[in-house]
């Protein structure tokens, strides 16, 4: 259990590790962009009609705290974010960051979560009986379904539902809330109101994962179904669902499980043209707006680096997890044997 223990504490130390250097690179891009914020900001305001000296810019960049060392500036953007959870000000609306993200970052990283788990819902089973079964018109089934979602683009998808939709339906099924719930506090009624509309996004963006998680579970379950253990154990007279859930299944889902982050990551990626088409004002549109539009550095690198940080702490949780299963991986990082 101590060495157990050690194996969880070292894992949580590189992941503290990792999100520092991950700060440091997120704010290094940051301060990389031509025109510091106060500059950036003053530039914006001429475009409003306003006038502004250089004395102006050198006043914003001291209340800024511009004018400090790179480093401090660092670690105190670095402290506010690790201890009070404070990303600072928005360089071009002026508004504090958390309050600007509100709930929409923790409504995008739901939306990419459930997409996530309703892609391994479908690839994970269809995946194992597929790659256990003999019935050819399934399997030949199953690749199409794969190739499809591999090789149709999720905005093209999103257009052509949109399409069926406004056609059929009158609505193109736009947004992720209705007019009479977009800014009403959150009731059972406008829990209801998101599902109605959520599950279009959640379906996109499920689509081609569930494709690539197909083929991944499929091949990694047809490479253990050949192995020499599985043999072995068919011989002792194991057979049927039994042998196939204790043994390459078992050992076929595990680099599943340790892919989820990276597949999070993936899935993330996807969301902002997805946001744009379906016009989802959530963090996925939020880091379009601020990275191609407005020049936002500051917005941009809070939203990287949360999602980093949700991928770091899926990876942890997946770990621990892994380990639980298999207690060859925690014995042989501590040195247990």
């Amino acid at each position: 259990m101590f060495q157990f223990g050690q194996f969880v504490l070292t894992r949580f130390m590189m992941a503290i590790v990792t999100l520092l250097v991950v700060s440091f690179i997120v704010f290094t891009l940051m301060e990389l962009v031509p025109g510091n914020c106060a500059e950036r900001y003053v530039a914006f305001k001429n475009t409003q009609g306003g006038q502004i000296s250089v004395a102006d810019i050198e006043a914003e960049e001291r209340r800024m705290g511009l004018d400090k060392p790179y480093v401090i500036r660092w670690g105190s953007w670095v402290g506010n974010v690790f201890l009070k959870g404070d990303f600072g000000d928005s360089c071009i609306l002026r508004v504090g960051i958390n309050q600007l993200l509100g709930q929409k970052f923790w409504i995008s990283l739901g939306i990419c979560l459930t997409a996530l788990i309703f892609a391994y819902a479908i690839a994970i089973p269809a995946g194992i009986y597929s790659a256990s079964s003999s019935n050819v018109s399934l399997n030949n089934g199953i690749r199409f379904f794969s190739y499809m979602g591999l090789a149709m683009p999720n905005f093209l998808l999103a257009l052509m539902i949109m399409l069926f939709s406004t056609v059929i339906f009158g609505d193109s099924l736009t947004g992720l809330f209705s007019k009479e719930f977009r800014d009403a506090a959150w009731s059972w009624a406008r829990v209801r109101d998101f599902a109605s509309r959520a599950w279009l996004p959640i379906f996109i963006l499920g689509w081609s994962a569930t494709a690539f998680a197909l083929q991944t579970v499929r091949a990694l379950m047809s490479d253990e179904n050949g192995k020499l253990y599985v043999t072995a154990a068919m011989a002792r007279g194991v057979s049927g669902q039994k042998l196939l859930m204790r043994y390459p299944a078992r050992h076929a889902l595990a680099p599943i499980i340790n892919s989820l982050g990276f597949d999070l990551n993936r899935v993330f990626n996807e969301l902002p043209i997805v946001a744009v088409i379906l016009v989802l004002t959530e963090s996925g549109f939020l880091l379009i707006e601020a990275l191609a539009r407005s020049n936002d550095q500051q917005l941009a690198g809070a939203i990287i680096f949360m999602l980093t940080a949700s991928i770091v702490t899926l990876n942890f949780i997946t770990d621990i997890l892994l380990a639980l299963i298999d207690p060859r991986i925690w014995r042989s990082i501590v040195g247990g044997g």
